[in-house]
């Protein structure tokens, strides 16, 4: 009602406002914004399990990489065979059909000189082909002299290692954009329920004094009732903020591997220090910095390797085989035994069937078709940063405009609470610049996170990762 006076005084109200105030402003204590990230960055590139999972990726290629590599290393392997046989092919040999006739007619010739005959008949002989018993043990020795396809199947294999640690790099980069917009929703959420709380405290003392006055016949039942929906507006606002701080702390707990609920360190907001570089540059240093590029450079190097590789099918290998060890029915080790060989191999395919040339162009049609995916992706990355720097500029615009509508609706409610106390001033006034306040302040919390964010992905969209550079050292 106008013209009568309300109990609430104005330390009372610059009280409440000094509490908004501490909601939406910088505390002490607390570190600033980026110096809390750098150190979140750090366990969540040390903790993220789709991280960690990148990490195997790279080992694997590695280690295949080392695969390939082995491959021109002489190989050596201790090999031993001992068997049993029965039956097979056999060889006979007349001895006896040609020996007996020529032994017979030298007795006949010993008897007629009176003397006892000294040869005897012989039978006839078979050998089998399969030894009964045999053994044989040694080391094998093979040592690539000229292989082409090794050297091409090294080259494929480095270029798909460097492809994996670019897909590592696309990981982490993501990360270090999910990570600090995590952290961003968080602290607005956090920033909103302040803001709220402290609306809220002024609404209860409000409805306080309006029942009194309507209880004491010096207003309408109707102002008490509107004190009282503004007060339940606000509940409803403070359960619903509430709820969306509880998800945006799981999120970003889940995003750093950590408990759901773990608490999370607060940080000093400092939106103003955001600048805005030149559109052209930073176009320029996304071609040269996103992972995504180096990703598919690599595995346009490994097509070409692979082409390289099939074309290596048309070629010759050559390579030197030594072979040492003991052989026979027994083990046994004696020169008798004892055997060695030297071998210079000579390999040439001449034709499979057009298989090789079918490789040929399978290999290079995906070349082509990486190509392809490469200039489409620079056309996209360009259109990104684009976008990204768009928004960011909206954003930066918006929050200058943000910045002013705080401002003006915190010295519109001083008045209105300087006019409510002398009685000159309507509940409805006092409420509406209440709720212009409270949304002015929402409105700037919300406009100076969200260009925190736009940087975040600009930072994204330019390949620019000075978080996950500061965690690595």
């Amino acid at each position: 009602m106008r013209g009568t006076r309300n109990p609430v005084r104005i330390p009372q109200l610059l009280g409440v406002l000094a509490a908004l105030l501490l909601a939406t402003g910088a505390v002490a204590q607390e570190r600033t914004i980026d110096a809390v990230l750098a150190d979140y960055l750090a366990i969540a590139l040390d903790g993220n399990l789709g991280l960690q999972r990148e990490d195997i990726s790279v080992q694997q290629s590695l280690a295949a990489l080392a695969e390939a590599r082995g491959r021109y290393l002489p190989q050596v392997s201790l090999e031993s065979r001992f068997s049993r046989a029965e039956g097979g092919r056999t060889l006979d040999l007349p001895l006896g059909d040609l020996i007996n006739p020529v032994y017979a007619t030298l007795n006949e010739l010993l008897i007629a000189q009176g003397r006892p005959p000294a040869f005897r008949p012989i039978d006839n002989s078979e050998f089998a082909f399969l030894r009964e018993q045999e053994q044989q043990t040694y080391v094998h020795l093979v040592q690539p002299l000229y292989a082409p396809e090794i050297r091409a199947g090294v080259r494929a294999r480095k270029a798909l290692a460097a492809s994996a640690q670019a897909t590592r790099d696309s990981v982490a980069r993501t990360l270090a954009r999910d990570v600090p917009t995590a952290y961003h929703s968080w602290l607005r959420a956090r920033q909103g329920l302040g803001i709220v709380e402290a609306s809220r405290e002024l609404l209860q003392e409000n409805l306080r004094v309006n029942e009194s006055l309507y209880q004491n016949g010096k207003t309408t039942r109707d102002q008490m009732l509107r004190a009282r929906a503004e007060l339940l507006e606000v509940e409803q606002q403070r359960v619903r903020i509430a709820s969306t701080l509880d998800v945006a702390r799981s999120y970003f707990n889940f995003l750093l591997n950590r408990a759901l609920d773990a608490p999370i360190e607060p940080a000093t907001v400092a939106a103003g220090a955001v600048t805005l570089p030149a559109l052209e540059d930073l176009q320029s240093r996304a071609l040269e910095q996103r992972p995504e590029l180096r990703q598919l450079e690599s595995a346009g190097a490994a097509a070409l390797a692979q082409v390289s590789a099939a074309n290596a099918r048309f070629k010759p290998t050559i390579a030197l085989a030594l072979e040492s060890g003991v052989q026979g029915e027994e083990y046994r080790f004696g020169s008798e035994d004892d055997y060695s060989i030297a071998s210079l191999t000579f390999s040439w395919n001449l034709f499979n069937g057009n298989q090789d040339r079918a490789r040929v162009s399978q290999a290079r049609l995906t070349a082509r078709s990486i190509g392809l995916q490469r200039e489409d992706a620079e056309h996209r990355i360009a259109l990104e940063v684009e976008q990204a720097f768009g928004e960011m500029r909206a954003a930066f615009s918006a929050l200058g405009t943000a910045l002013a509508r705080q401002e003006a609706a915190r010295e519109a409610f001083k008045i209105a609470a300087r006019k409510r106390d002398a009685g000159v001033i309507s509940q409805v006034e006092f409420l509406d610049a209440r709720t212009t306040l409270t949304n002015a302040e929402l409105n700037y919390s919300v406009t100076q996170f969200d260009l925190l964010t736009r940087r975040a992905e600009l930072e994204y969209a330019t390949g620019a990762a000075p978080g996950i550079a500061a965690a690595a050292r």
